[in-house]
Protein backbone atom coordinates (compact mmCIF):
# COMPACT_ATOMS: atom_id res chain seq x y z
CA UNK A 1 0.00 0.00 0.00
CA UNK A 2 1.13 3.52 -0.62
CA UNK A 3 0.31 6.67 1.26
CA UNK A 4 -0.03 10.17 -0.03
CA UNK A 5 -0.33 13.69 1.19
CA UNK A 6 -2.09 16.61 -0.38
CA UNK A 7 -1.74 20.25 0.57
CA UNK A 8 -4.83 22.32 1.36
CA UNK A 9 -3.83 24.64 -1.49
CA UNK A 10 -3.97 21.72 -3.95
CA UNK A 11 -7.32 20.53 -2.60
CA UNK A 12 -8.84 23.99 -2.69
CA UNK A 13 -7.42 24.56 -6.16
CA UNK A 14 -9.23 21.51 -7.48
CA UNK A 15 -12.43 22.31 -5.62
CA UNK A 16 -12.58 18.79 -4.22
CA UNK A 17 -13.55 20.01 -0.75
CA UNK A 18 -16.72 21.39 -2.25
CA UNK A 19 -17.40 18.17 -4.12
CA UNK A 20 -16.79 16.03 -1.05
CA UNK A 21 -18.87 18.23 1.22
CA UNK A 22 -15.85 18.74 3.43
CA UNK A 23 -12.83 16.64 4.14
CA UNK A 24 -14.42 13.70 5.96
CA UNK A 25 -13.67 11.27 3.12
CA UNK A 26 -10.09 12.42 2.64
CA UNK A 27 -7.45 10.30 4.33
CA UNK A 28 -5.04 11.93 6.73
CA UNK A 29 -1.63 12.70 5.22
CA UNK A 30 0.54 9.62 4.99
CA UNK A 31 -2.32 7.21 5.59
CA UNK A 32 -2.57 4.42 3.04
CA UNK A 33 -5.87 3.34 1.53
CA UNK A 34 -7.66 1.02 3.92
CA UNK A 35 -7.41 -2.65 3.09
CA UNK A 36 -10.63 -4.30 2.08
CA UNK A 37 -9.30 -7.79 2.76
CA UNK A 38 -8.00 -10.51 0.46
CA UNK A 39 -9.96 -9.11 -2.51
CA UNK A 40 -7.74 -6.03 -2.49
CA UNK A 41 -7.92 -2.51 -1.26
CA UNK A 42 -11.01 -0.39 -1.62
CA UNK A 43 -9.21 1.56 -4.34
CA UNK A 44 -8.33 -1.64 -6.25
CA UNK A 45 -11.97 -2.73 -6.15
CA UNK A 46 -13.10 0.68 -7.44
CA UNK A 47 -10.53 0.55 -10.26
CA UNK A 48 -11.72 -2.96 -11.23
CA UNK A 49 -15.30 -1.63 -11.35
CA UNK A 50 -14.40 1.08 -13.89
CA UNK A 51 -12.23 -1.41 -15.77
CA UNK A 52 -15.29 -3.63 -16.20
CA UNK A 53 -17.08 -0.74 -17.88
CA UNK A 54 -14.11 -0.12 -20.17
CA UNK A 55 -13.95 -3.80 -21.17
CA UNK A 56 -17.76 -3.94 -21.42
CA UNK A 57 -17.75 -6.95 -19.10
CA UNK A 58 -20.90 -7.21 -16.99
CA UNK A 59 -19.41 -10.25 -15.23
CA UNK A 60 -16.81 -8.02 -13.56
CA UNK A 61 -19.46 -5.61 -12.31
CA UNK A 62 -21.83 -8.39 -11.29
CA UNK A 63 -19.08 -9.90 -9.14
CA UNK A 64 -18.17 -6.56 -7.54
CA UNK A 65 -21.71 -5.33 -6.81
CA UNK A 66 -23.37 -6.65 -3.64
CA UNK A 67 -26.62 -8.56 -4.05
CA UNK A 68 -28.44 -5.72 -2.27
CA UNK A 69 -26.58 -3.02 -4.25
CA UNK A 70 -28.34 0.29 -4.92
CA UNK A 71 -27.61 3.06 -7.40
CA UNK A 72 -28.80 6.66 -7.09
CA UNK A 73 -28.45 9.67 -9.36
CA UNK A 74 -30.21 12.86 -10.36
CA UNK A 75 -32.02 10.87 -13.05
CA UNK A 76 -35.03 8.86 -11.91
CA UNK A 77 -32.63 6.44 -10.23
CA UNK A 78 -33.38 6.66 -6.52
CA UNK A 79 -31.78 3.62 -4.88
CA UNK A 80 -32.52 1.33 -7.81
CA UNK A 81 -31.61 -2.35 -7.44
CA UNK A 82 -28.75 -4.19 -9.08
CA UNK A 83 -31.16 -5.65 -11.68
CA UNK A 84 -32.60 -2.20 -12.45
CA UNK A 85 -29.07 -0.75 -12.66
CA UNK A 86 -28.14 -3.38 -15.23
CA UNK A 87 -31.26 -2.69 -17.29
CA UNK A 88 -31.34 1.12 -16.99
CA UNK A 89 -27.62 1.95 -16.93
CA UNK A 90 -25.46 -0.94 -18.12
CA UNK A 91 -27.65 -2.16 -20.98
CA UNK A 92 -28.16 1.36 -22.35
CA UNK A 93 -24.68 2.83 -21.79
CA UNK A 94 -21.95 0.18 -21.79
CA UNK A 95 -21.60 -0.10 -25.58
CA UNK A 96 -21.22 3.69 -25.80
CA UNK A 97 -18.26 3.98 -23.40
CA UNK A 98 -14.67 3.94 -24.60
CA UNK A 99 -13.04 4.36 -21.19
CA UNK A 100 -12.49 6.37 -18.04
CA UNK A 101 -9.76 8.67 -16.77
CA UNK A 102 -9.96 8.42 -12.98
CA UNK A 103 -8.76 11.89 -12.02
CA UNK A 104 -9.23 11.54 -8.25
CA UNK A 105 -9.89 8.48 -6.08
CA UNK A 106 -10.20 9.40 -2.42
CA UNK A 107 -10.59 6.45 -0.06
CA UNK A 108 -11.42 6.18 3.62
CA UNK A 109 -12.13 2.68 4.86
CA UNK A 110 -15.03 1.25 2.88
CA UNK A 111 -15.89 4.58 1.21
CA UNK A 112 -14.54 6.14 -1.97
CA UNK A 113 -15.15 9.39 -3.78
CA UNK A 114 -14.21 9.22 -7.46
CA UNK A 115 -13.98 12.06 -9.97
CA UNK A 116 -13.61 10.86 -13.52
CA UNK A 117 -13.79 11.83 -17.15
CA UNK A 118 -15.74 9.32 -19.23
CA UNK A 119 -14.81 9.08 -22.90
CA UNK A 120 -17.45 7.85 -25.32
CA UNK A 121 -16.87 5.84 -28.46
CA UNK A 122 -18.14 8.83 -30.46
CA UNK A 123 -15.27 11.00 -29.20
CA UNK A 124 -17.29 13.00 -26.67
CA UNK A 125 -16.47 13.13 -22.97
CA UNK A 126 -18.11 14.17 -19.71
CA UNK A 127 -17.12 14.41 -16.06
CA UNK A 128 -18.96 12.94 -13.07
CA UNK A 129 -18.32 12.38 -9.37
CA UNK A 130 -19.42 9.15 -7.72
CA UNK A 131 -19.55 8.14 -4.08
CA UNK A 132 -19.05 4.41 -3.50
CA UNK A 133 -19.86 2.56 -0.30
CA UNK A 134 -18.43 -0.95 0.11
CA UNK A 135 -19.27 -3.75 2.49
CA UNK A 136 -17.31 -7.00 2.75
CA UNK A 137 -15.22 -6.17 -0.37
CA UNK A 138 -18.28 -5.57 -2.56
CA UNK A 139 -19.85 -2.33 -3.71
CA UNK A 140 -23.01 -1.79 -1.68
CA UNK A 141 -24.08 1.59 -3.10
CA UNK A 142 -23.12 4.20 -5.66
CA UNK A 143 -24.39 7.78 -5.73
CA UNK A 144 -23.65 9.53 -9.03
CA UNK A 145 -23.40 13.32 -9.30
CA UNK A 146 -23.45 14.53 -12.89
CA UNK A 147 -20.80 17.02 -13.84
CA UNK A 148 -22.24 19.51 -16.23
CA UNK A 149 -23.86 20.04 -19.58
CA UNK A 150 -24.59 16.95 -21.54
CA UNK A 151 -26.71 15.22 -18.94
CA UNK A 152 -28.46 12.84 -19.11
CA UNK A 153 -25.54 11.51 -21.08
CA UNK A 154 -23.14 12.79 -23.65
CA UNK A 155 -23.12 9.22 -24.90
CA UNK A 156 -26.89 9.34 -25.55
CA UNK A 157 -26.52 12.54 -27.57
CA UNK A 158 -23.99 10.82 -29.82
CA UNK A 159 -26.64 8.29 -30.90
CA UNK A 160 -29.13 10.92 -32.04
Amino acid sequence: MRGFSVSRRTLLGTGICTLAGGTTLLPAPGVAAAAAGPGGTTEAIIRRYYGGWTRRDWGVLDGLLADDFTFSSAAPDDHISKAAFKKQCWDTQSALIEGFDLEQVFVKGDQALVRYVCHTRSGKSFRNVEYHQLKERRILAIECYFGGPGYPSAADAAQK
